[in-house]
This record gives C-alpha cells, structure tokens and sequence, in this order.
C-alpha cells in the first residue's frame, strides 16, 4: 500500500501547552476591556490590539498549570497583570515622549497625552478589580506591592535620566524595579493558586525576577544593536531620552577619553545627532557582548530556580522562555 504523503504541519512549540489557555486569556482581556466610555474602549483596544509577547500572562499560567493549579482564576490574574503592564506601557510613552511602539504609532501620539494617562489609570482600577474577584488576600499582596514597585522604579529612572555617572548597581535596581517586579509577581502567583510552599513561591519569584531582569537586559541592548522595523521602536530611543542603560555604561567604562567624553555628552543632552558613532563605539569596546553576559547570568539564575518544580511540559516551556529572553532580536 502506498504511504499517504506527511502534511507539512508546523514544528511543534514549546509554548504549545498553554496556547489554549492564552486565547482564553485573550477572551478575558477583550470582556474586561468593556466600558460605556467610547474612548476609553478606543484607546484600550487600540493598544491591546497592538499584540506583544504576553510573557507576564504566561507566567502566571505556566507556574499555575506546572504546579497542578487548573481553576479560572488563573484566567482572570493572567488578564490582570496584562493590564498593569499595559497601564505602565502607556504611562511610559508620555513620559519618554514616545512616538512608535510595537511597530506601529503609540497611543500618546494618536490620541494625546491626557487620554493616554487617563485610560493608563482606568486599566490600573480595572486590574484592582479584577484581583478582589479572586478574594484572595496573599494575591492581593503580591500585586499592590508589585504596582508599588514599579511606580517606585519609574521614578528612580526619571531621577537617572542624563547621569553618565551613574553605577551599574543603581541602574540594575531600576530594572528590577520598574520591569523584573511584575515577572516576578507574575510567577508568584501562580504558586499562590495552587497553594504551593512558601519555599517554591519564593524558587517561582526567584525565576521572574531573574527572567525580567535579562528581559530589560536584553531590550537595553537592543537600542543599539536592533532595527526600528525589528524592534517596532525606534533605534535610539534609549539615547535621545537620556537612560544611561548597561551598553553605554559599560562603552563609557571601557572607551578611550574621547570616546568616554562624547557618550557622556550624548547622556548628558539626550543626543542622537551622533548616533551612529556611539553605536559603533558601544559595539568596538564590547558593551553589547557584556551586556548579553550579564543578560545571560540572570537567566542561568532562572533555570536554578526551576529545580523546585516537578518535570512537565509547563517547565520546559519555562526553560524555553530563558533560552528565547537573550536570543530575540525584538
């Protein structure tokens, strides 16, 4: 009998175990997204409907279902960190002044500063309501103190901008801060769902803290090393708002006196006239190979973590979202 041909299928993910369960997620963000408010529905599907990677939402499901957590809930705090973390995007692009996210133009620069920072708090209050209709007062915790954080890590960044004399030390705290903060809570919670042991929430928080430390670690790198039409940014960006980022601190470290004096000033004046010579500059003294290091350190950091969780599928896809954080060009 003749073999029937092999169809070309696509090559199996390792996220495949919870596509399911993100396209329920996805359901969750769209019915919360609901308000009588026209702008507001606007605004908060233009920039949801933007797409992105939604690591944060996967955490939360992945460390719920590694666990052997399988309720709703885990549904509904997926949506919700969704939601802080798009509040924070949305906040971010009036403060930076922002123009291109993900490709495409951001909601500041579509629809204004004040509608922007208005629908940012609207998802804020809808994330909190969200997080009461688990009734769950340890989940409370962690995302009050998360959103705390991350509002504290804005503004130490505000307070870095344009300070070239700034240690690496003060600058990975902004990081864990501002970005690590809702992985890290985001992996919490799904050891909370599943009334895990305090010693696995802590290995789970442990895991995002480091994954969104080598996220930032990555997405500083990229500013210098990635394409607009990759990145969905514009290449630079970093630079023209004054964020003395890893690449720049190490290139300052590293560079003769001239070179030194030139991205000190670029720091300094937000100066992105002389991009391309302090793109190579940050590439000949080996900043971007340093900060992929130190990217890479955070992540070997994540899979030690993952020892606390039984062997499943859920917890090769958390090894694969190490491997994917440093490896992505975008």
């Amino acid at each position: 009998m003749t073999a029937l041909p092999k169809a070309n299928l696509p090559p199996a993910s390792p996220l495949d175990p919870i596509a399911a369960d993100m396209a329920e997620v996805d359901a969750v963000i769209r019915r919360r997204l609901a308000s009588d408010v026209a702008l507001i529905d606007q605004i908060a599907n233009y920039i949801i409907g933007a797409g992105g990677k939604r690591i944060r939402p996967m955490l939360v499901l992945l460390f719920a279902q590694a666990l052997g957590f399988r309720g709703p809930e885990r549904f509904e705090l997926a949506a919700t960190v969704e939601f802080i973390h798009t509040a924070t995007l949305l906040h971010d692009d009036v403060v930076d002044e922002s123009a291109l996210r993900r490709g495409r133009d951001t909601a500041n620069a579509r629809f204004g500063n004040a509608a922007s920072v208005l629908v940012g708090d609207f998802l804020y209050s809808r994330a909190f309501q969200m997080m009461v209709s688990v009734n769950r007062m340890a989940i409370l915790e962690v995302l009050a103190d998360a959103t705390n954080v991350i509002a504290e890590g804005e503004v130490l960044q505000l307070m870095n901008m344009h300070d070239p004399d700034l240690a690496v030390d003060d600058y990975l705290r902004v990081i864990r801060f501002k970005t690590a903060k809702l992985f890290e809570a985001s992996a919490r919670l799904g050891a909370l769902l599943a009334d895990a042991p305090a010693s696995v929430e802590m290995a789970c928080a442990n895991y995002g803290r480091a994954l969104g430390t080598a996220f930032q670690l990555i997405d500083d790198l990229l500013d210098y090393e990635g394409a607009t039409v990759s990145m969905g940014k514009n290449v630079g960006d970093d630079l023209r708002e004054g964020k003395p980022t890893l690449p720049l601190l190490v290139a300052m470290a590293r560079g003769s006196a001239a070179e030194r004096d030139l991205v000190r000033h670029a720091i300094v004046q937000g100066e992105v006239q002389r991009l391309p010579e302090i793109i190579d500059i940050v590439r000949r003294t080996g900043a971007l190979e340093a900060t992929r290091e130190a990217a890479r350190s955070e992540v070997d950091q994540a899979r030690d973590a993952l020892s606390a969780l039984p062997a499943s599928p859920y917890r090769e896809a958390l090894l694969h979202l190490c491997a994917q954080s440093t490896e992505r060009s975008s």
